[in-house]
């Protein structure tokens, strides 16, 4: 997806038999929204004009103040390839943008550039991201709802005729691919159903784009196979969940700067601050990071997945890692994230947690290369490694006490998000679940 000009525009859709526009955005919750407009509005599009009601969106604004206008980026066109011949359907990403022509602070696509804002005043040029979004392949039931049945049983990097859902992934791709994706691998992961398909790193914003279209295309080709893609952290009791690993690195005058061959495990100052600012943090930002209730169910010991705050160069137990690739793609991994976050809002916090600990000159704690899983409470403790938070209640709970993480929420994007969580942990907590159940019905 490159740079484009009006004129670039108006000829690929000419080319493409394009008949319909999608203005599409995030939400606070991460979810794809979109108004889509006739090929005749395209000019009304392009200026700035089109107006929405952002009342109905979650985390937007009251009814009384609900006008909204989208402003098209035009350097994310792109036309959907699996649309129909006879007209297809194009897209632009949007940013939000009130009615006196300032951006709306409960954009997560702008709250965004806002955190990069603060990276390039500490002398940084780029944030590159590089996110490995995992997803489960679900059989549809025959009124073409989701069930639980798997599409296969394979395990990590199974081939056919083990791994069933080798042909959808493999559509998945090539159609990423015909939208401008480059797709560097694509495998079965561990769990039965379970699968991953790695896209290039790129700058913060486009990647946040890259994830919300990946997961739109996943979705899409997965119906047209008969199957239900989920991005849901935990679907399934006793396997691996999905996580999300976001690589990291910052760019200043197009050199790494976490690369420094002399230093501690050719890592720079810069990277061992940023990483201290990652792990002092992580407590307080796992609420964005894994945003549901679902998402603690996949933070346990024993499925692959970060239950403590530690980093480690040497073992996949810790909450960070740092990669064995040197020079340009020096990089620290988050292994925590889970693709239900905002990826918008997950970058923003992991950048200002990041950057906090580069402009204070932190220190991280020692490594702990051994692996934590099998490490007693009382190792833990010695050790100095904390427990991630538990449940959804546990990680607001942390996350309003700190004040880097709020700041990069900005005030609207916080409050909004507070609120909904408040609201869907209280309705977890009060349902009555099956294992209840099971467990007390007849024993009580």
């Amino acid at each position: 997806m490159g740079k484009y000009t009006r004129e670039d525009v108006v000829k690929q859709i000419k080319e493409q038999n394009v008949r319909f526009i999608r203005l599409q955005f995030t939400d606070m919750l991460g979810t794809i929204k979109n108004v889509e407009i006739p090929l005749s509005q395209l000019n009304k599009a392009l200026d700035n004009k089109m107006m929405f009601d952002g009342s109905s969106i979650e985390g937007f604004v009251r009814i009384e103040e609900s006008d909204m206008y989208l402003y098209p980026d035009i350097d994310t066109f792109v036309v959907f390839p699996w649309t129909s011949e006879k007209g297809k359907v194009a897209r632009f990403i949007c940013d939000i943008y009130k009615p006196d022509g300032t951006p709306f602070e409960g954009d997560p696509r702008y709250n965004l550039k806002r955190n990069l804002k603060k990276m390039e005043e500490l002398g940084f040029d780029a944030f590159n991201i590089g996110a490995e979004p995992e997803f489960f392949l679900f059989k549809l039931d025959e009124k073409g709802n989701p069930s639980l049945e798997l599409n296969d049983q394979g395990g990590y990097f199974d081939l056919s005729p083990t791994d069933l859902g080798e042909n959808c992934r493999r559509d998945i791709v090539l159609e990423l691919e015909e939208m401008g994706f480059e797709i560097e691998a694509s495998h079965h992961e561990v769990a039965p159903g379970q699968h991953e398909i790695d896209f290039k790193y790129s700058d913060a914003v486009k990647h946040a784009d890259d994830i919300q279209t990946f997961k739109l295309v996943v979705k899409t080709i997965a119906r047209k196979h008969n199957l239900h893609a989920t991005f849901m952290p935990k679907p399934l009791f006793g396997v691996n969940g999905s996580g999300m690993h976001v690589n990291m690195s910052l760019f200043k005058k197009g050199e790494n700067a976490f690369y420094n061959p002399k230093g501690d495990l050719q890592l720079s100052d810069t990277a061992y601050h940023f990483l201290a600012g990652i792990i002092k943090h992580a407590t307080n930002y796992t609420a964005i990071t894994n945003p549901t209730v679902n998402s603690y169910k996949r933070l346990v010991p024993g499925y692959e997945a970060p239950s403590y705050v530690a980093w480690s160069a040497s073992n996949r137990s810790p909450l960070l890692r740092v990669p064995n690739s040197r020079g340009l793609s020096t990089r620290l991994e988050v292994r925590s994230v889970d693709p239900s976050a905002n990826p918008y809002m997950a970058l923003s916090v992991l950048l200002a947690a990041g950057l906090d600990g580069v402009e204070n000159k932190l220190t991280p704690p020692g490594a702990v290369d051994r692996n934590i899983y099998v490490m007693t409470k009382e190792e833990r403790e010695e050790a100095g490694i904390v427990d991630l938070p538990s449940t959804l209640y546990g990680a607001l709970e942390q996350l309003v006490k700190d004040e880097v993480i709020v700041h990069a929420l900005g005030e609207h994007l916080f409050e909004h998000f507070i609120e909904a969580k408040e609201i869907e942990w209280d309705m977890f907590r009060t349902q009555v679940h099956p294992w209840e159940r099971e467990q007390y019905l007849t024993n009580y």
